[in-house]
C-alpha cells in the first residue's frame, strides 16, 4: 500500500491593496509587488518551518466598507495576519476590524495618527505617522522661505489631518494656511485666490488624478503665478502616471516619501528586482510591501501562527529591512505600535530629466 504523502498546509496572509478605481491603483500594484516578491523569496528558502507562505489579496478600492468585510472574509479563512493597505481612510476600517476581532494586521503604507480609536495590541504600522512626515515636510516649505501657503483641498479625514497639522507647526513660526475649496473652486478660479492672498505655496491635498492635474496645469499656465511653488505631501508625483499626464508640468512639486538618503545591499537588491517584476523604478510602497511581508515571516518563524502570540511579538521585532533595521515601539499620541525610525524625505522630480528624482530635504 503507498501512503500518499499530502503537502504541508499553507501559512495564509492576508492582503489588503487598492487594486480598481477609485483607489489608488498605482499604488496598489507597487504595494501589491513588494509583498509578492517578499512571499516568492520566503518559500524559495524554505516558506514557514516548511510551510508555503500564500497571500489571500483583496482589492479595497479605496472603500472602508469593503476593507472591513474583506478583513471579516479573511479572518473566517483562518489567515495568520492581515497585511497592506495604501489608503489612510480605509486602512483605519480594516484596522477597527482586526482589533475587534483579534486578528494581527500590520499597516504597510497609511499614515493616518489615529488609525485606531484607542490603543491597541493587535495593529503595527510601518509607515511613519502624518504628524511626523507632515512637520517635516513643512519645515522645508519654511527653510524654502515659504510662509504664506495655501492649500487646495478636498473634504476627507486624512486631508482635515493634514492641514492641521500644517497649520499647528507653521503657526508658532510665523506661517499661515488658507484653504480653498477644490469642489467649489474650479481650477482658474484656485488661481485667482491664489493671487488674492498672496500665497507663495500651494499644497495639492485632493484626488489624483482629478482634480489634482487640472489644478496643475492651471496653476503653470498662469503668468500670475510664476513664481509659486506647489507642493504635494501625501506622494501623488512618486508614481509613473504622474509623469505621464502632465510631463514637464508635474516636476518640481516636491512630495514625501519614505526612503534614506542611500539604499544598503539588501534595499539595492530588492529595488532591482522590484523594478524587474513592475517594470519601472519602484516606488516607495512597493519596499514598504517588501519590508512587511519580510517582518511576518520572521515572527511566524519566531512566535509560530497563532494570533495572539504574532500580537504579542511587536514589541521584541528586530528585522533587517530594505530601509533600515525595524523595531516597533509606543508612540505617544499614536494608539498602534509604531516604526518610529521610518526614513522621510522631501522629493520632487527634476524639470530637467523628469524621470529622475531630487532629495530636497532629510527629516
Amino acid at each position: 500500500m503507498i501512503t500518499q504523502v499530502r503537502p504541508p498546509q499553507p501559512v495564509r496572509i492576508g492582503a489588503l491593496a487598492p487594486l480598481t478605481r477609485p483607489g489608488w491603483v498605482e499604488a496598489g500594484r507597487h504595494l501589491l509587488a513588494g509583498l509578492e516578491l517578499a512571499v516568492g523569496e520566503v518559500n524559495d528558502a524554505g516558506g514557514i518551518g516548511g510551510r508555503p507562505l500564500e497571500l489571500l489579496v483583496r482589492d479595497t478600492a479605496a472603500d472602508p466598507q469593503r476593507a472591513a468585510a474583506a478583513v471579516d472574509e479573511l479572518a473566517q479563512l483562518g489567515v495568520a495576519a492581515v497585511a497592506g493597505e495604501y489608503h489612510s481612510v480605509v486602512a483605519r476600517a480594516a484596522a477597527a476590524r482586526a482589533d475587534a476581532l483579534g486578528l494581527p494586521f500590520l499597516c504597510s503604507s497609511a499614515v493616518l495618527d489615529a488609525l485606531t480609536e484607542e490603543p491597541t495590541e493587535w495593529v503595527a504600522r510601518l509607515s511613519p505617522p502624518q504628524s511626523h512626515g507632515w512637520r517635516v515636510y513643512a519645515d522645508f516649505l519654511l527653510d524654502a522661505g515659504h510662509s504664506r501657503i495655501a492649500v487646495a483641498t478636498e473634504p476627507s479625514v486624512y486631508w482635515a489631518s493634514g492641514v492641521r497639522i500644517l497649520r499647528d507647526h507653521l503657526a508658532p513660526r510665523g506661517g499661515t494656511v488658507v484653504e480653498l475649496d477644490a469642489r467649489a473652486l474650479a481650477p482658474a478660479a484656485v488661481c485667482d485666490a491664489l493671487v488674492d492672498h498672496r500665497a507663495t505655496a500651494l499644497l495639492l491635498l485632493v484626488g489624483f488624478p482629478e482634480p489634482a492635474v487640472s489644478i496643475v496645469r492651471s496653476v503653470r499656465r498662469d503668468q500670475r503665478l510664476a513664481e509659486t511653488m506647489m507642493g504635494a505631501p501625501a506622494g501623488q508625483p512618486e508614481f509613473a502616471e504622474w509623469a505621464t499626464l502632465l510631463g514637464g508640468d508635474g516636476t518640481a512639486i516636491p512630495f514625501l516619501r519614505y526612503l534614506p538618503g542611500r539604499l544598503g545591499p539588501l534595499g539595492a537588491r530588492v529595488a532591482t528586482a522590484l523594478r524587474e517584476r513592475l517594470a519601472e523604478a519602484p516606488s516607495f510602497v512597493a519596499f514598504e510591501g517588501y519590508d512587511t511581508i519580510t517582518v511576518l515571516a520572521e515572527v511566524l518563524r519566531t512566535h509560530g501562527t497563532d494570533r495572539a502570540r504574532i500580537a504579542a511579538s511587536w514589541p521584541h521585532v528586530a528585522v533587517e529591512g530594505t530601509r533600515g533595521q525595524i523595531r516597533f515601539s509606543r508612540t505617544p499620541g499614536i494608539s498602534v505600535w509604531q516604526w518610529a525610525r521610518t526614513p522621510v524625505q522631501v522629493v520632487d522630480r527634476d524639470p530637467a530629466e523628469p524621470g529622475r528624482l531630487r532629495i530636497r530635504h532629510a527629516g
